[in-house]
């Protein structure tokens, strides 16, 4: 019976692809899916075929996965693929810094729909549209400029 030679890295041996996907709290199919996107590296392959990965895959996809779930899938692939050229890229500090105002922006237009939620629900509103409560908060039309329902 023939046995596959374990590769490794300076991280340690590396990973078949069920053992990523377990650490990284992903499926297989998200590993392969971001591997097809190139946001990780294809893998190499042992002797007997199986996809080898070194072990910081792990924490690599662990990034990868919570910047889809804030919706900021695209913004990482953009730079980790600046980072891959293997070159300097003398922009990457200001597209970062682009990025993370953009963030601040995000949050900012979530702190205030979370805002203007807690006015809602602290006020026993019974619809967004038409409520019937004497202290309702609504309309939340200023939200799009910015302002506090209370403002509009």
């Amino acid at each position: 019976m023939r046995q596959d030679v374990v590769l490794r890295g300076p991280g340690g041996p590396y990973l078949r692809t069920g053992q990523v996907a377990e650490q990284a709290g992903v499926n297989v199919q998200t590993l392969r899916y971001y591997e097809r996107r190139g946001l990780i590296a294809e893998p190499a392959r042992s002797p007997g075929g199986h996809r080898s990965y070194p072990p910081e895959t792990v924490a690599l996809l662990t990034v990868i996965k919570a910047a889809q779930r804030l919706g900021l899938l695209e913004e990482v692939a953009e730079l980790l693929d600046t980072g891959r050229r293997g070159h300097s890229t003398p922009d990457l500090r200001a597209r970062a810094q682009a990025k993370i105002l953009e963030v601040d922006a995000k949050i900012a237009d979530l702190t205030t729909i979370r805002h203007a939620l807690a006015q809602v629900v602290s006020a026993g509103c019974d619809s967004l549209t038409h409520c019937t409560c004497p202290d309702c908060p609504l309309p939340l039309a200023g939200l799009a400029e910015g302002r506090s329902p209370k403002e509009s």
